[in-house]
C-alpha cells in the first residue's frame, strides 16, 4: 500500500514469513526461564492481562518505537524507556514465539533502529540511544512508515501490535493523521504512550478519529502513563496496553483487514 511521507530508512533485520502452519502463539515458559530469567515475572503478568482481555493464544509481530525528542532526556536517564522496552518483550514474547522486537527510535527523522531478545535487553536501551547523536524535534510519521514498511516487507499473516511511546504532540500532524488513517486498512494495531506532563490532546484526538468518515476501523489506543512511567505497575501498564486492542481485532476481522486464523 502506497502511502505519502514515504521515508526509506535501512532497516537491517527482517522477520521471517509465517507458514500456514505456525505454531501458537509465544515463547514457552520454560524457553524464557532458560534464555530471561529476569522477565519470567513480566511475562507471567503479560499473560495474565492477555487472558483477562480475552486475548490469550492470539499471535501478533510487536514493535516497540521510541521518542528522542530533546524533552525526552530525563526518561532515558531514569530508566523508563529502558523499563517500557522490558514489557514490550515480555509481552511480545506471549505474542509471538521469536523473541525479538524490532525498535525504532525518533525524533526530526528516523533516528536508528535496533532490536531487543529475549538474549539481549538487559540495559541495552541507553547504550542504543547514546549512539544516536543529536535529539531533534518530534515527527511520527516517520517512525510510523518505518514500521509500516519493515512490516509489509516481512511477509507477515500475522497482525502488527505497535507500542509507540512519546512525551508530546507530532511537529506536522497532518502527517501523522494521514499515515494513521490511510495505515487503517492494514492488519496494524498503533498503540500509543504519553511520557510526562503534556495533555496530550493530539493523541487524544488521534484515539478518537470517526469510523467511517477518517478510517476504516479504529486502529490506535492511547493512554498517558504520566510524569513517573516506572511507577505505573506492570499489571496496569499492560491492562492499558491491551484496553483497545481486542476491539481493533472484532473490527479489523469484519472489515477484512486481519485475515481470520482458522481460513488460512
Amino acid at each position: 500500500m502506497a502511502i505519502e511521507y514515504r521515508k526509506r530508512p535501512t532497516i537491517d533485520y527482517r522477520k521471517p514469513p509465517r507458514t500456514p502452519a505456525a505454531p501458537a502463539a509465544g515463547v514457552s515458559p520454560e524457553k524464557v526461564a532458560a534464555r530471561a530469567p529476569g522477565l519470567v515475572s513480566l511475562y507471567k503478568t503479560a499473560a495474565v492481562s492477555l487472558a483477562k482481555h480475552r486475548v490469550g493464544g492470539q499471535r501478533a509481530a510487536v514493535y516497540l518505537v521510541l521518542d528522542r525528542s530533546g524533552s525526552m532526556r530525563q526518561y532515558y536517564r531514569d530508566g523508563s524507556v529502558q523499563r517500557l522496552a522490558e514489557q514490550t518483550l515480555a509481552l511480545a514474547a506471549n505474542l509471538d514465539d521469536d523473541g525479538v522486537v524490532p525498535v525504532v527510535f525518533f525524533s526530526t527523522d528516523i533516528d536508528g533502529t535496533a532490536e531487543i531478545s529475549l538474549d539481549a535487553y538487559r540495559d541495552r536501551i541507553n547504550p542504543l540511544h547514546d549512539s544516536m547523536g543529536h535529539m531533534g524535534r518530534t515527527n511520527y510519521h516517520l517512525a510510523m512508515q518505518a514500521v509500516i514498511d519493515h512490516y509489509q516487507a516481512s511477509g507477515a499473516q500475522d497482525p502488527a501490535f505497535v507500542v509507540f511511546q512519546t512525551d508530546g504532540s507530532p511537529t506536522s500532524r497532518t502527517a501523522a493523521e494521514h499515515v494513521l488513517c490511510t495505515a487503517a486498512r492494514l492488519p496494524i494495531f498503533w498503540q500509543f504512550i504519553g511520557f510526562g506532563h503534556d495533555e496530550f490532546r493530539f493523541l487524544r484526538k488521534l484515539d478518537e478519529l470517526p469510523v467511517p468518515d477518517k478510517r476504516v476501523v479504529d486502529n490506535a489506543g492511547f493512554f498517558a502513563a504520566g510524569a513517573s512511567p516506572k511507577s505505573l505497575s506492570d499489571e496496569g501498564l499492560y491492562d492499558q496496553l491491551l484496553q483497545d486492542f481486542p476491539q481493533w481485532l472484532t473490527a479489523a476481522r469484519a472489515a477484512g483487514v486481519v485475515s481470520d486464523p482458522a481460513r488460512r
